[in-house]
């Protein structure tokens, strides 16, 4: 969706959550959930009297410490199957921080970009001490909204309300990449074949189309051939090949022992590495 559209709704729903968070105590170890919806949070009882006190001692703006989507890792989305992962978001407050939330965007800027926000089930928020609050929960991408020039390095934006009623917004806490999913295949023939004679080992590289909802070829693109000789523990490459316009990947080597043929592709910003099944090869 667009990435105003997700903000409004993660502010608005933490502003309402917020109502009933308490104010945190140093050695306070609560913690409120949304299984249900936003809305519906439900802390521990006491101390929500010292959120107006808060206000007039407040001298430090609010800030957001922590923000990590996927455990840092990329985000890697198939042709049309939506992706749900993991985040933890931390900020700060004087007053004590009343809720926060992530929203992941992409695009040259907040207006016009697209992102998603956070999923009203399982999110979760624990108080660290006086100042400081945790939250966690997850995400949800669905690529049926994406174009492929969205496979790049998102931001990681985080919205968060502290209990003295003041809202604060950081568009670019962090980063994560959404990567388009790869697949890769080999095959090495004809089998079974004679020692010293060429074998051909052919293969295929793809990755996911955002637009198409297919898997398409992935053009030009260097790709390892790999061997491991039958009985070994590990693979050599034995040389690196392109991909065709169109994916297709063709080696001829010449066959010495049995064993076993791969391809092997180490990534791109926007596609993640894959290596194919191995094909076993018998020399006679």
């Amino acid at each position: 969706m667009r990435i105003r559209a997700t903000v409004a709704a993660v502010s608005g729903a933490l502003a309402l959550s917020a109502l009933a968070v308490p104010t945190a105590q140093a050695d306070d170890s609560r913690s409120w959930s949304a299984d249900h919806g936003f809305t519906a949070l439900q802390p521990a009882q006491g101390d929500q009297a010292k959120r107006a006190s808060g206000a007039a001692a407040k001298s430090v703006k609010g800030k957001v410490t922590s923000a990590v989507v996927n455990a840092g890792k990329p985000i890697v989305l198939a042709t049309t199957a939506k992706k749900t992962v993991s985040f933890s978001v931390t900020a700060t407050d004087d007053s004590g921080i009343g809720g926060a939330a992530p929203f992941i965007w992409a695009g040259k800027n907040i207006d016009t970009g697209v992102g998603f926000g956070p999923n009203e089930k399982g999110f979760s928020c624990k108080v660290v001490n006086a100042t400081t609050t945790t939250c966690k929960g997850t995400i949800t991408l669905n690529p049926k909204e994406l174009k492929n020039a969205h496979a790049t390095t998102w931001k990681v934006g985080v919205w968060a309300l502290a209990l003295d009623g003041e809202e604060f917004q950081r568009d670019a806490a962090s980063k994560v990449k959404v990567q388009r999913l790869s697949k890769l295949t080999a095959n090495a023939s004809p089998e079974p074949v004679k020692k010293g004679k060429t074998i051909t080992v052919t293969g295929k590289l793809t990755r996911a189309n955002w637009e198409t909802k297919k898997y398409a070829g992935y053009a030009k693109q260097p790709v390892k051939l790999q061997f491991k000789k039958k009985g070994a523990k590990s693979y050599t490459t034995v040389k690196t090949v392109k991909t065709s316009s169109t994916g297709v990947l063709k080696a001829t080597v010449k066959a010495s022992v049995d064993g076993h043929w791969r391809y092997s592709f180490a990534g791109t910003a926007s596609t993640p590495a894959v290596t194919s099944g191995a094909d076993f090869l018998d020399v006679k």
